[in-house]
């Protein structure tokens, strides 16, 4: 976050939102989903966060599963787990999850 002064007696705050990269293992996954029949519906799934910044989740998709029970519809988030530490990349994903769950629970809870 950057803050810049222009006169006012409170500088205005401008944020900058990066899309993080493709985890190491996007493309495989993606293109797993097509093939079992999944129609990819975001690339990737953006949601309003519980606060001030959204969620960015890998991929969207969804899947006629029968006529009689409508669309399923699921958010994948992929992980590689390729850090120094395995604890610290499994503790980072696990806080990252339960964001997640929160965020679709109030935003998208047919996901």
């Amino acid at each position: 976050m950057f803050n810049v002064s222009v006169g006012f007696s409170r500088a205005p705050q401008i944020r900058i939102f990066r899309m993080a990269k493709h985890d190491l293992y996007h493309t495989e996954v993606k293109t797993a989903l097509v093939k079992d029949g999944w129609t990819i519906t975001h690339d990737p799934l953006t949601i309003p966060g519980i606060g001030t910044y959204p969620f960015h989740i890998d991929l969207g998709a969804e899947k006629l599963i029968g006529a009689k029970k409508g669309e399923e519809k699921i958010a994948v988030e992929i992980k590689s787990f390729v850090g120094h530490s395995f604890s610290n990349d499994f503790h980072n994903a696990l806080g990252q999850f339960m964001n997640y769950i929160v965020a679709l629970k109030i935003r998208e809870p047919s996901r």
